[in-house]
C-alpha cells in the first residue's frame, strides 16, 4: 500500500502527529519535498520532539527516508540525530536513509537567502534557511548532492567549480563572498559528508522494491497545499511542490502505485508569514485561538495568524491533491466559543464566488461569506470517541465533512497520541 499525506491549508496542520500515529502501519516513511524550513512537533508521553528533516515514523520503528526531492542541511540533520540520541533514540543507517540525489544546502545558500529577502520591498516571509536558493541550484544543475558530499574529492571539486559564481552572486547582493570558500565551513561539511556516507541510498529503488514485496509506504509532505510553488498563493509560497502528485516525481514512484491520499486539515486555519488569509481574525477570538492552539512556528517561533475555517481553499486543495480521506486536527481549540464560523464563499468586487481566484492580489481582496454554527463549552481533550463529543462539536465535524465531500476518518483533540481517534 502506498499512501501520500499532505497538509491541505498553509502548513502547520499537525502532519507530524498524524504520521507518528499511523506510521506503525507502514514499513517505510518517506519525506518527499522541502527542507528544514518546515517543522513538526511530536509528543509521546512527556517527551516532545521538534523535528525539521527526519520524518516522525522512526518512533514506531519504521525505516525513514529523505527523498531526492528534498533539500538537506547536513548540519541540521546531524543536530536532530544527536538530539534524538540524547533521548535514547539512536538512528543509524539501518533506520535512516538519505537519497544520493538530495540537494545539499550550503552556507552560501543561507547567506544569499538572507541578503535577497532583506532587499525585497515586499517581503515573502522566507525562513532564511537557504531553501529557495538550494532549489534554484537544483534547477540550474549547479547543486551539490548528498552523493557528492559523501565523497571528499568529489565534494571539493564540485565546490571549486561553483565557487566563482557563488562569490559573484553574494558580492552583487552586498554580502561577504569569503563565506563560499571559508576553510572552517568546508572542513565541517567534509566531516559531515564522512558521517553520512553510510546513510546514502537510492530512495526510489527502496520504495518500489518495498511495494513489490507487498510492504506499506507512507510519503510525507512538508508545508501545505496553498504554499505550493506552482499552485499556491504566489509569491508568498515555498520553493517546492507541496501537493500529493509531487510525491511521485520527488520520490520516483509511478502514480498508478498510489492507493490513498490523506489530508491533514486543522479545524480552523493558520498561516505564518506574509500572504493573503481571507478569514484572518484580528479580534479577541483570534487571540484566543492562537493562545489555546499554541500557534507559534516549530521552525521560526513566529506567531501564526489565525482565522475561521475556509471552505473555498479546501475545495481547491481537494482538487489539487485528490484526497481519499481527511484527518481533522485541533478540534479542541474551538471549545468555549458561542459561535463557530465557517467561510463558505467569498465576495470579490461585488460578486459571490465559492472557489479561490487564481490571482493572489484578488484573493487578498476577497471578503469571507460565513455560515454560523453553534459552539460548545466542553473540554474535548479527554474525549476518546466521536460519539462522546458534545452534539454541537459532532455537528461541526459532520458539517465540514458534508461540505468538503471527503470523509473525515481521524479526529485529534490534543497533541498526544491518545488524544486522537477514528470517526
Amino acid at each position: 500500500m502506498f499512501t501520500i499525506i499532505t497538509g491541505a491549508q498553509f502548513g502547520d496542520e499537525g502532519k507530524g502527529k498524524i504520521v507518528d500515529l499511523i506510521s506503525g502501519n507502514y514499513d517505510l516513511v518517506v519525506r518527499f519535498q522541502g527542507g528544514n524550513n518546515a517543522g513538526h512537533t511530536v509528543k509521546v508521553g512527556e517527551d516532545v520532539y521538534k523535528l525539521h528533516l527526519i520524518p516522525s515514523g522512526f518512533l514506531l520503528d519504521s525505516r525513514v527516508l529523505i527523498g531526492p526531492g528534498t533539500v538537506v542541511n547536513p548540519e541540521v540533520l546531524a543536530e536532530e540525530l544527536d538530539m534524538l540520541a540524547e533521548g535514547g533514540i539512536n538512528l543509524d543507517a539501518t533506520r535512516v536513509g538519505v537519497d544520493a540525489k538530495a540537494s545539499i544546502i550550503m552556507p552560501y545558500h543561507i547567506e544569499l537567502d538572507g541578503l535577497r529577502e532583506s532587499q525585497r520591498t515586499e517581503k515573502i516571509g522566507t525562513t532564511k534557511r537557504g531553501i529557495g536558493f538550494a532549489y534554484i541550484d537544483k534547477v540550474a544543475r549547479d547543486e551539490v548532492r548528498m552523493g557528492d558530499l559523501a565523497d571528499k574529492e568529489k565534494f571539493l571539486k564540485r565546490l571549486e567549480d561553483l565557487a566563482a559564481s557563488k562569490e559573484a552572486a553574494i558580492k552583487e547582493l552586498g554580502g561577504d563572498p569569503s563565506i563560499v570558500m571559508d576553510q572552517e565551513l568546508i572542513d565541517k561539511y567534509v566531516k559531515l559528508g564522512k558521517r553520512f556516507a553510510s546513510y546514502v541510498t537510492d530512495v526510489s529503488y527502496e520504495v518500489n522494491k518495498a511495494l513489490d514485496e507487498g510492504k506499506n509506504v507512507l510519503a510525507e509532505g512538508a508545508q501545505g497545499t496553498h504554499l505550493d510553488v506552482i499552485h499556491g498563493t504566489q509569491k508568498f509560497v515555498t520553493s517546492s511542490c507541496t501537493i500529493a502528485g509531487s510525491a511521485c516525481a520527488n520520490i520516483g514512484v509511478g502514480p498508478t502505485r498510489v492507493d490513498e491520499v490523506l489530508a491533514i486539515v486543522k479545524a480552523y486555519i493558520t498561516r505564518v508569514g506574509e500572504g493573503p488569509l481571507p478569514t484572518e481574525l484580528f479580534d479577541d477570538i483570534g487571540k484566543q485561538i492562537q493562545d489555546v492552539g499554541g500557534e507559534f512556528g516549530t521552525t521560526t517561533g513566529r506567531s501564526r495568524r489565525c482565522g475561521w475555517f475556509d471552505l473555498p481553499l479546501l475545495r481547491k486543495a481537494i482538487y489539487l491533491n485528490g484526497y481519499t480521506s481527511i484527518a481533522l486536527t485541533k478540534l479542541d481549540v474551538l471549545s468555549n466559543l458561542d459561535t463557530v464560523k465557517v467561510c463558505v464563499a467569498y465576495e470579490l468586487d461585488g460578486k459571490v464566488i465559492d472557489y479561490p481566484p487564481e490571482d493572489t492580489s484578488e484573493l487578498a481582496r476577497c471578503k469571507p461569506v460565513y455560515e454560523d454554527l453553534q459552539g460548545w463549552d466542553s473540554d474535548l481533550t479527554g474525549v476518546k470517541e466521536f460519539n462522546d463529543l458534545p452534539q454541537t462539536a459532532q455537528d461541526y465535524v459532520t458539517y465540514l465533512e458534508d461540505k468538503m465531500g471527503v470523509k473525515i476518518d481521524i479526529i485529534s483533540v490534543g497533541p498526544a497520541r491518545e488524544q486522537t481517534f477514528r470517526k
